[in-house]
């Protein structure tokens, strides 16, 4: 007998974890629209409603510089501190509307110095805006606990830079660090310095690897990075041939490191052809520790509910599935070994509990 298909209700009340997504790849459309009049920003269209449908439209042309291309605008209204206050806070509130019990949200400092802010200013009014989210997502009795990656931009030399900053602000709710940007034509071994600063300083990293860039890409990620856990991964499947594993795809899966991965977000840029034949369903069941993420969520005009619904309605995932990805994901975040197991026993493993 096939489990029962799980319904809307049920997949909106499950306790959720989010590794990998973009805060200025995230805004709600009505708040992008009022930003950018405010600084005299032009949209492509300031009504919300068609805002969002054209980042998906626009997103979708499956070519990865083209979706990178989109954030233009919502990077516009992120030079200042008022705009960094305002979209990190509403990042936790719509995270906690969407069930999200611990999401590590990712973003560049060096993408948001246009309006004269610092570097640390930066850091700070998003981890203020951060903070005022979390408090009231609590009080509302939705409470959602919230780190931060900081990325560095594989395209420009400022990654050692980042890399410090990362240092700096690790105990201020920095949990973490990434590169982030066109992957072809600029490997992660370009950046070592930085990666291997960090490992000095004991701070935990992701490597966007394996989405336009293949096996290559995540070898350097994983074996001359070393990178705990990787930003997509999807073409680890190059590696693996009717189920036989090669020697890079079998390090990833036996050393337990993550694939942070983004249906919806794949088929946009073209590195999945879709949903139903995702390589998440097959890596998630020869047993690596795979995630679901929604990567950027006005991009894609997507939710970690919706992420999971449409692996539901085509790959057939079972509310198992789900819980198993959830469980990976909290086991791979980049805080405490206690908090980790403090969240799944308190939290998610009861949540999943309570409702299937």
């Amino acid at each position: 007998m096939t489990a029962p298909r799980i319904d809307a209700d049920t997949l909106r009340r499950l306790p959720k974890a989010v590794l990998h997504d973009h805060l200025d790849g995230g805004l709600r459309p009505a708040t992008l629209v009022e930003l950018a009049a405010a600084v005299g920003h032009t949209l492509p269209t300031a009504d919300p409603g068609e805002l969002a449908a054209w980042y998906v439209e626009a997103a979708g042309s499956g070519d990865l510089v083209r979706y990178i291309a989109t954030f233009e605008h919502t990077l516009a209204v992120m030079q200042t501190r008022e705009g960094l206050l305002r979209t990190a806070e509403e990042y936790v509130l719509d995270l906690a509307d969407d069930g999200v019990v611990y999401g590590e949200v990712r973003y560049a400092p060096e993408l948001m110095l246009n309006g004269g802010l610092t570097l640390p200013e930066v850091v700070e009014a998003v981890q203020e805006g951060l903070a005022a989210g979390v408090a009231k997502a609590a009080a509302a009795g939705t409470p959602v606990r919230v780190g931060t990656l900081l990325c560095g931009m594989r395209m420009f030399d400022r990654t050692r830079e980042i890399a410090d900053l990362a240092v700096a602000y690790r105990d201020a709710g920095v949990v973490g660090f990434d590169i982030a940007g066109a992957e072809d034509g600029f490997p992660p071994a370009d950046h070592l310095a930085a990666f291997e600063h960090l490992r000095r300083e004991s701070v935990p990293f992701t490597v966007h690897a394996g989405e336009a860039h293949g096996l290559p890409s995540i070898h350097q990620a994983v074996q001359v990075c070393g990178a705990q856990r990787i930003g997509h991964g999807v073409r680890i499947m190059e590696d693996i041939v009717d189920g036989k594993l090669g020697r890079l795809a079998g390090w990833v899966r036996d050393r337990r490191i993550a694939l942070e991965m983004c249906p919806t977000s794949n088929l946009q840029t073209g590195a999945a052809a879709s949903l139903a034949d995702h390589p998440v369903t097959a890596l998630k069941d020869l047993g690596f520790r795979v995630t679901v993420n929604t990567d950027n969520r006005l991009v894609s005009g997507t939710t970690m509910t919706r992420e999971m619904a449409l692996l539901v309605e085509y790959a057939d995932w079972t509310a198992e599935d789900l819980r198993t990805v959830t469980v990976n994901a909290v086991k791979s975040a980049f805080i405490p070994f206690d908090e980790r197991a403090a969240l799944l026993r308190d939290v998610v493993l009861p949540g999943y509990d309570a409702v299937l």
